[in-house]
């Protein structure tokens, strides 16, 4: 059973940075595609970053860009997400998703695949 919990939300003042970290087990980690999402109060949950089974390849939402980075440690089962610059209106909960290979980039990027973590919030605000 896929299993994802994410830790390293809070509050934080603009400018500022926060790492968040999905631990991951019950299935092969080093096989799935990692990404995090994101939702916003009384918005629909959007995507923020993936990257692949490799670490290799990521993928970012343009909002984030030079800002946020991804990463995994397929030794420890856990992907990263360092965010760093923070404005108001990253304020959202943050969402760990696994992807099995079979299923695509887009499909991935859309949120309607894979498993979920519980969330963890971030609070950007003076």
């Amino acid at each position: 059973q896929v299993q994802l919990v994410e830790s390293g939300g809070g509050l934080v003042q603009p400018g500022g940075s926060l790492r968040l970290s999905c631990a991951a087990s019950g299935f092969t980690f080093r096989n799935y595609r990692m990404s995090w999402f994101r939702q916003a109060p009384g918005k629909e949950r959007e995507f923020v970053a993936t990257i692949d089974w490799s670490g290799e390849r990521t993928t970012y939402t343009d909002s984030v860009k030079g800002r946020f980075t991804i990463s995994r440690d397929n030794a420890k089962n856990t992907a990263y997400l360092q965010m760093n610059n923070l404005k108001p209106e990253d304020t959202a909960v943050y969402y760990c998703n696994a992807a099995g290979p079979r299923i695509g980039l887009v499909q991935i990027m859309s949120g309607n695949f894979g498993s979920w973590g519980q969330g963890t919030q971030v609070t950007v605000s003076s």
